[in-house]
Protein backbone atom coordinates (compact mmCIF):
# COMPACT_ATOMS: atom_id res chain seq x y z
CA UNK A 1 0.00 0.00 0.00
CA UNK A 2 0.99 3.64 -0.31
CA UNK A 3 1.94 5.41 2.90
CA UNK A 4 0.94 9.07 2.90
CA UNK A 5 3.12 11.58 4.72
CA UNK A 6 0.38 12.93 6.96
CA UNK A 7 -1.53 12.35 10.17
CA UNK A 8 -4.61 11.18 8.30
CA UNK A 9 -4.73 7.97 10.26
CA UNK A 10 -5.89 9.96 13.27
CA UNK A 11 -8.10 12.44 11.42
CA UNK A 12 -10.83 10.51 9.65
CA UNK A 13 -11.91 7.62 11.86
CA UNK A 14 -15.20 9.17 13.01
CA UNK A 15 -17.43 8.38 10.01
CA UNK A 16 -18.69 4.85 10.68
CA UNK A 17 -18.96 5.37 14.42
CA UNK A 18 -20.88 8.59 13.85
CA UNK A 19 -23.54 6.81 11.82
CA UNK A 20 -24.07 4.46 14.76
CA UNK A 21 -24.31 7.41 17.12
CA UNK A 22 -26.89 9.24 15.05
CA UNK A 23 -29.02 6.18 14.49
CA UNK A 24 -28.91 5.41 18.20
CA UNK A 25 -30.10 8.87 19.20
CA UNK A 26 -32.59 9.32 16.37
CA UNK A 27 -30.71 11.90 14.33
CA UNK A 28 -29.60 15.44 14.96
CA UNK A 29 -31.23 17.37 17.82
CA UNK A 30 -33.36 20.34 16.90
CA UNK A 31 -31.88 23.80 17.17
CA UNK A 32 -32.40 25.55 20.50
CA UNK A 33 -35.71 27.47 20.41
CA UNK A 34 -35.82 31.19 21.00
CA UNK A 35 -37.41 32.38 24.27
CA UNK A 36 -41.20 32.74 24.20
CA UNK A 37 -41.61 34.78 27.38
CA UNK A 38 -40.86 38.42 28.11
CA UNK A 39 -40.31 40.65 31.11
CA UNK A 40 -43.88 41.99 30.95
CA UNK A 41 -46.46 41.32 33.70
CA UNK A 42 -48.08 37.86 33.70
CA UNK A 43 -51.40 37.41 31.91
CA UNK A 44 -54.60 37.57 34.01
CA UNK A 45 -56.41 35.26 31.61
CA UNK A 46 -58.06 32.27 33.25
CA UNK A 47 -56.69 29.96 30.58
CA UNK A 48 -52.91 29.60 30.26
CA UNK A 49 -51.40 30.40 26.89
CA UNK A 50 -49.80 27.54 24.95
CA UNK A 51 -46.34 28.88 25.73
CA UNK A 52 -47.10 28.57 29.47
CA UNK A 53 -47.90 24.86 29.24
CA UNK A 54 -44.91 22.50 29.43
CA UNK A 55 -44.90 19.88 26.73
CA UNK A 56 -43.87 16.38 27.73
CA UNK A 57 -43.27 15.58 24.06
CA UNK A 58 -40.79 18.42 23.42
CA UNK A 59 -37.33 17.02 22.62
CA UNK A 60 -34.49 17.82 25.00
CA UNK A 61 -32.08 20.38 23.63
CA UNK A 62 -28.48 19.18 23.69
CA UNK A 63 -25.83 21.47 25.09
CA UNK A 64 -23.75 22.97 22.25
CA UNK A 65 -20.67 20.89 21.56
CA UNK A 66 -22.04 17.67 23.07
CA UNK A 67 -23.56 16.19 19.90
CA UNK A 68 -21.57 15.73 16.66
CA UNK A 69 -22.87 17.54 13.58
CA UNK A 70 -24.53 15.25 11.03
CA UNK A 71 -21.83 15.98 8.46
CA UNK A 72 -18.90 14.91 10.66
CA UNK A 73 -16.44 12.80 8.69
CA UNK A 74 -18.24 13.28 5.36
CA UNK A 75 -17.09 16.64 3.98
CA UNK A 76 -14.01 15.92 1.88
CA UNK A 77 -11.61 18.84 1.63
CA UNK A 78 -9.88 19.92 -1.54
CA UNK A 79 -6.25 18.86 -1.49
CA UNK A 80 -3.12 20.89 -2.12
CA UNK A 81 -0.16 19.72 -4.22
CA UNK A 82 1.20 17.70 -1.26
CA UNK A 83 -2.07 15.88 -0.62
CA UNK A 84 -3.10 17.81 2.48
CA UNK A 85 -6.58 19.23 2.93
CA UNK A 86 -7.21 22.92 2.26
CA UNK A 87 -9.24 24.31 5.14
CA UNK A 88 -10.33 27.64 6.53
CA UNK A 89 -11.42 28.51 10.08
CA UNK A 90 -12.83 25.90 12.41
CA UNK A 91 -16.61 25.53 11.96
CA UNK A 92 -18.55 26.69 15.01
CA UNK A 93 -19.93 23.16 15.47
CA UNK A 94 -16.39 21.90 16.13
CA UNK A 95 -15.42 24.52 18.69
CA UNK A 96 -15.63 23.50 22.35
CA UNK A 97 -15.92 19.95 21.05
CA UNK A 98 -17.06 17.67 23.86
CA UNK A 99 -18.81 14.53 22.63
CA UNK A 100 -17.78 10.89 22.78
CA UNK A 101 -18.56 8.48 19.94
CA UNK A 102 -20.01 5.00 20.59
CA UNK A 103 -17.63 2.28 21.72
CA UNK A 104 -16.71 -0.11 18.92
CA UNK A 105 -15.82 -3.04 21.20
CA UNK A 106 -17.66 -4.53 24.22
CA UNK A 107 -17.41 -2.82 27.58
CA UNK A 108 -14.81 -4.34 29.89
CA UNK A 109 -16.19 -5.66 33.20
CA UNK A 110 -16.11 -3.75 36.44
CA UNK A 111 -16.87 -0.17 37.38
CA UNK A 112 -13.40 1.40 37.43
CA UNK A 113 -10.28 1.35 35.31
CA UNK A 114 -9.76 -2.01 33.62
CA UNK A 115 -7.26 -3.12 30.97
CA UNK A 116 -6.56 -6.33 29.09
CA UNK A 117 -3.32 -6.91 27.16
CA UNK A 118 -2.70 -9.73 24.66
CA UNK A 119 -0.46 -10.37 21.68
CA UNK A 120 -2.51 -9.02 18.77
CA UNK A 121 -4.61 -11.80 17.22
CA UNK A 122 -4.91 -12.35 13.47
CA UNK A 123 -8.27 -10.60 13.11
CA UNK A 124 -6.98 -7.47 14.84
CA UNK A 125 -3.83 -7.34 12.71
CA UNK A 126 -5.99 -7.82 9.60
CA UNK A 127 -7.98 -4.65 10.30
CA UNK A 128 -4.93 -2.59 11.24
CA UNK A 129 -2.37 -0.85 9.02
CA UNK A 130 0.24 -3.57 9.54
CA UNK A 131 1.66 -5.06 6.34
CA UNK A 132 4.87 -6.98 5.60
CA UNK A 133 7.66 -4.43 5.50
CA UNK A 134 6.54 -2.46 8.54
CA UNK A 135 9.48 -1.88 10.91
CA UNK A 136 7.94 -3.97 13.70
CA UNK A 137 6.79 -7.56 13.40
CA UNK A 138 3.16 -8.38 14.01
CA UNK A 139 4.16 -10.56 16.97
CA UNK A 140 5.71 -7.52 18.65
CA UNK A 141 2.36 -5.70 18.75
CA UNK A 142 0.10 -5.93 21.79
CA UNK A 143 -3.66 -5.56 21.58
CA UNK A 144 -4.72 -3.38 24.50
CA UNK A 145 -8.31 -2.86 25.57
CA UNK A 146 -8.90 -0.40 28.36
CA UNK A 147 -11.51 1.85 29.87
CA UNK A 148 -11.50 5.64 29.65
CA UNK A 149 -13.68 8.59 30.60
CA UNK A 150 -15.70 10.14 27.82
CA UNK A 151 -16.70 13.77 27.43
CA UNK A 152 -20.16 12.56 28.46
CA UNK A 153 -18.88 11.75 31.95
CA UNK A 154 -19.36 8.03 31.40
CA UNK A 155 -17.07 5.00 31.40
CA UNK A 156 -16.12 3.74 27.94
CA UNK A 157 -13.93 1.00 26.47
CA UNK A 158 -11.45 1.45 23.62
CA UNK A 159 -8.61 -0.43 21.99
CA UNK A 160 -5.19 0.24 20.55
CA UNK A 161 -2.16 -1.54 19.16
CA UNK A 162 1.12 -0.73 20.86
CA UNK A 163 4.57 -2.25 21.00
CA UNK A 164 4.34 -5.13 23.49
CA UNK A 165 7.54 -3.99 25.19
CA UNK A 166 5.84 -0.80 26.44
CA UNK A 167 2.26 -2.05 26.80
CA UNK A 168 2.22 -2.21 30.59
CA UNK A 169 3.74 1.27 30.86
CA UNK A 170 1.10 2.66 28.50
CA UNK A 171 -1.66 1.03 30.51
CA UNK A 172 -0.25 2.78 33.58
CA UNK A 173 -0.49 6.13 31.79
CA UNK A 174 -4.12 5.64 30.89
CA UNK A 175 -4.88 4.47 34.42
CA UNK A 176 -3.69 7.88 35.62
CA UNK A 177 -5.80 9.65 32.98
CA UNK A 178 -8.84 7.61 34.01
CA UNK A 179 -8.35 8.45 37.66
CA UNK A 180 -8.05 12.14 36.73
CA UNK A 181 -11.18 11.81 34.51
CA UNK A 182 -9.34 13.28 31.55
CA UNK A 183 -11.90 13.00 28.70
CA UNK A 184 -11.29 11.12 25.45
CA UNK A 185 -13.57 11.15 22.39
CA UNK A 186 -12.67 7.73 21.02
CA UNK A 187 -9.90 5.16 21.31
CA UNK A 188 -9.49 2.94 18.28
CA UNK A 189 -7.18 1.10 15.90
CA UNK A 190 -6.41 2.85 12.62
CA UNK A 191 -7.48 0.86 9.58
CA UNK A 192 -5.93 0.73 6.11
CA UNK A 193 -9.03 2.43 4.71
CA UNK A 194 -8.68 5.32 7.17
CA UNK A 195 -4.99 5.70 6.36
CA UNK A 196 -5.71 6.18 2.65
CA UNK A 197 -8.97 8.10 2.99
CA UNK A 198 -9.36 11.60 1.50
CA UNK A 199 -9.06 14.40 4.06
CA UNK A 200 -12.05 15.66 6.00
CA UNK A 201 -9.95 17.35 8.67
CA UNK A 202 -12.41 16.75 11.51
CA UNK A 203 -11.42 13.43 13.13
CA UNK A 204 -10.43 13.14 16.76
CA UNK A 205 -8.73 9.84 17.47
CA UNK A 206 -6.60 8.43 20.26
CA UNK A 207 -4.35 5.51 19.39
CA UNK A 208 -0.89 4.10 18.93
CA UNK A 209 0.36 1.92 16.07
CA UNK A 210 0.06 3.26 12.51
CA UNK A 211 2.46 2.00 9.86
CA UNK A 212 3.27 5.28 8.09
CA UNK A 213 6.12 7.77 7.64
CA UNK A 214 6.52 10.87 9.76
CA UNK A 215 4.70 13.93 8.44
CA UNK A 216 6.47 15.29 5.37
CA UNK A 217 9.20 12.64 5.52
CA UNK A 218 9.99 9.24 4.06
CA UNK A 219 11.34 7.61 7.23
CA UNK A 220 8.97 5.68 9.46
CA UNK A 221 7.19 7.47 12.27
CA UNK A 222 7.54 6.19 15.83
CA UNK A 223 3.90 5.15 15.43
CA UNK A 224 5.09 2.53 12.93
CA UNK A 225 7.12 0.94 15.74
CA UNK A 226 4.22 1.07 18.18
CA UNK A 227 6.24 3.48 20.31
CA UNK A 228 4.10 6.62 20.03
CA UNK A 229 0.58 7.64 20.98
CA UNK A 230 -1.64 10.47 19.72
CA UNK A 231 -4.32 11.72 22.10
CA UNK A 232 -7.46 13.70 21.17
CA UNK A 233 -6.00 14.82 17.86
CA UNK A 234 -8.57 17.56 17.21
CA UNK A 235 -8.17 19.33 20.55
CA UNK A 236 -4.39 18.88 20.23
CA UNK A 237 -3.42 19.45 16.58
CA UNK A 238 -0.12 19.22 14.77
CA UNK A 239 1.13 22.58 13.48
CA UNK A 240 4.15 23.53 11.43
CA UNK A 241 4.06 26.91 9.74
CA UNK A 242 0.73 27.13 7.93
CA UNK A 243 0.18 23.37 8.09
CA UNK A 244 -2.42 22.26 10.65
CA UNK A 245 -3.57 18.64 11.08
CA UNK A 246 -6.45 17.94 11.50
CA UNK A 247 -7.05 20.72 9.02
CA UNK A 248 -10.22 22.09 10.66
CA UNK A 249 -8.68 22.30 14.15
CA UNK A 250 -7.24 25.82 13.90
CA UNK A 251 -9.48 27.05 16.73
CA UNK A 252 -7.44 24.87 19.09
CA UNK A 253 -4.14 26.52 18.15
CA UNK A 254 -4.91 29.05 20.87
CA UNK A 255 -3.34 27.03 23.65
CA UNK A 256 -4.46 29.50 26.31
CA UNK A 257 -7.89 27.88 25.97
CA UNK A 258 -8.78 25.45 28.74
CA UNK A 259 -11.32 23.43 26.79
CA UNK A 260 -11.88 19.80 27.85
CA UNK A 261 -9.57 17.28 26.20
CA UNK A 262 -6.73 19.74 25.59
CA UNK A 263 -3.21 18.94 26.77
CA UNK A 264 -1.19 21.63 28.55
CA UNK A 265 2.33 21.78 29.99
CA UNK A 266 2.58 20.27 33.47
CA UNK A 267 -0.91 18.76 33.36
CA UNK A 268 -1.79 15.16 34.25
CA UNK A 269 -1.25 13.92 30.68
CA UNK A 270 2.26 15.32 30.32
CA UNK A 271 3.22 14.11 33.80
CA UNK A 272 1.79 10.63 33.24
CA UNK A 273 3.81 10.12 30.07
CA UNK A 274 6.89 11.68 31.68
CA UNK A 275 6.59 9.06 34.43
CA UNK A 276 7.40 6.36 31.83
CA UNK A 277 10.09 8.45 30.16
CA UNK A 278 8.07 9.56 27.12
CA UNK A 279 8.31 13.06 25.69
CA UNK A 280 5.61 15.43 24.42
CA UNK A 281 5.48 16.94 20.93
CA UNK A 282 4.11 20.12 22.47
CA UNK A 283 7.62 20.83 23.77
CA UNK A 284 9.23 20.74 20.32
CA UNK A 285 10.71 23.92 18.83
CA UNK A 286 10.62 23.56 15.03
CA UNK A 287 6.97 22.47 15.12
CA UNK A 288 4.30 21.61 17.67
CA UNK A 289 2.61 18.23 17.80
CA UNK A 290 0.31 18.72 20.77
CA UNK A 291 -1.32 15.29 20.42
CA UNK A 292 1.90 13.29 20.25
CA UNK A 293 3.89 11.38 22.87
CA UNK A 294 6.77 9.02 22.06
CA UNK A 295 9.41 6.96 23.78
CA UNK A 296 12.39 8.53 21.98
CA UNK A 297 10.98 12.06 21.74
CA UNK A 298 10.44 12.08 17.95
Amino acid sequence: MTFRGSLRARTYAAGAALLLALSACGGTPEAEPSPTTSASAPSTSAEPSPSDVPSSSSPAVAKPGTVPPPWLGTRVLKEDAEGYGIAGPTPKELRNRAWTLPDMIPMLPGDGFTAEVDIAPDEVIARSTWVPGCPVSRRELAWVRMTFWGFDGARHTGEMLINARVAEDVVGVFRQLYEARFPIEQMDITTKAALDAPPTGDGNGTGGFVCRPSVGQTSFSQHAYGLAIDLNTFQNPYVKGDRVIPELARWYLNRSRRAPGMIHPDDVVVHAFADIGWEWGGDWNSLKDYQHFSENGT
